[in-house]
C-alpha cells in the first residue's frame, strides 16, 4: 500500500499497481483510502464487514465511485463498458477485463494519480489527488474530456464510518427530510440517528430530501473523535444514506456532462 503520514494521522491507500486483488468494478482505483489511522486512537474507518473480512464489492475506508458505466450504444450485444476510474468491466459477470493505468505521484503530504482513459468517441484525463495537512485531509477529482462525446459524470464518495454508541449519526447544515421507514430518524437535536437497534448485515438505505443549490457541510459523530467536519465543494443532485451493523455512511452525488474541451473539479475536505 501507499502511504501518507504525519504526527497525526496515517493513512493507508491503495497501490493501483500491486493491490488489484483488493479491488473490482464498483470503486475508483486511484486514490482509495483504505484506512485511516489516528497515531493516539488507532484506526478511524470502517466498513459493512469490517474488522471481520474484506471483499471488493463491500469494501471499506474512504472508497469512491463514478456510477455510471460508459456502455456502446450502437451495439447492445457488446458486455463491454468503460468503468470511469476503473478500466474495461464486463457486465455480464461485473468483472474487470483490463484495470486503467494510473501515474503515481509522491510528495511529502500528497499522493496524486493520474489516468487516461478512451473508449468510442469517450476520451478523458482523469485526476485524483490526497493531500493530508496536520488533521486535514483534501480528496480532489479533476476530470477534463478530449474526446469527442461528452462525459457524464455521476459520482459519490462512500466513507464508512464506525457506529457512535448513541446511535445517532450525522447532521447537515442544509435542511433535510428523513422518510419513514425501519431505519433511521431524524432526531429532535438535527442529527440522523438510527432505530430499531441491533441491525443486521443486510442494513438500511434511505434517499433523503434535501434543500436544493448549496453546497454540503456536515458533522458526522465518531466512537474515538466525538466528531467530525465533512466540507463539500458541492452542491448534492442525490442523496442517500446508507448502513449496517458494523458501519455508517452518507452519500451525496456530484453531477455534471462535461463536454469535449471542458473539464470539472470537485473536492470533500475530511477535519478529523
Amino acid at each position: 500500500m501507499l502511504s501518507l503520514n504525519n504526527v497525526y494521522l496515517n493513512l493507508a491507500v491503495l497501490d493501483p499497481a500491486t493491490n488489484q486483488s483488493r479491488f473490482g468494478s464498483r470503486y475508483c482505483t486511484g486514490g482509495y483510502i483504505f484506512q485511516i489511522t489516528d497515531q493516539r486512537h488507532g484506526d478511524l474507518l470502517s466498513g459493512p464487514t469490517y474488522p471481520y473480512a474484506f471483499n471488493w464489492f463491500d469494501g471499506q475506508g474512504f472508497p469512491d465511485s463514478f456510477r455510471t458505466h460508459l456502455t456502446d450504444p450502437h451495439d447492445q450485444n457488446n458486455p463491454l463498458e468503460l468503468g470511469i476510474g476503473i478500466g474495461m468491466v464486463n457486465r455480464s459477470d461485473s468483472q474487470v477485463t483490463e484495470y486503467c493505468k494510473w501515474d503515481v505521484t509522491e510528495e511529502r503530504d500528497m499522493l496524486r494519480f493520474t489516468t487516461t482513459q478512451t473508449f468510442l468517441g469517450w476520451s478523458f484525463q482523469l485526476t485524483r489527488e490526497l493531500r493530508l495537512q496536520r488533521r486535514t485531509l483534501r480528496s480532489t477529482t479533476h476530470i477534463k474530456s478530449i474526446g469527442s462525446d461528452a462525459v457524464p459524470v455521476f459520482w459519490f464518495p462512500h466513507p464508512f464510518f464506525p457506529h457512535y454508541e448513541t446511535g445517532e449519526c450525522c447532521k447537515f447544515n442544509i435542511q433535510v427530510s428523513v422518510p419513514e421507514g425501519p431505519g433511521f430518524e431524524l432526531l429532535p437535536n438535527g442529527y440522523i440517528g438510527q432505530k430499531n437497534l441491533p441491525w443486521d448485515r443486510r442494513g438500511h438505505f434511505l434517499e433523503l430530501g434535501f434543500e436544493q443549490g448549496k453546497n454540503l457541510e456536515a458533522l458526522q459523530k465518531h466512537p474515538k473523535l466525538g466528531l467530525l467536519a465533512v466540507t463539500f465543494s458541492y452542491a448534492p443532485a442525490y442523496f442517500p444514506i446508507w448502513g449496517n451493523k458494523n458501519t455508517f455512511s452518507f452519500e451525496p452525488y456530484y453531477k455534471r456532462d462535461v463536454a469535449s474541451g471542458e473539464d470539472a473539479e470537485w473536492t470533500v475536505t475530511y477535519d478529523l
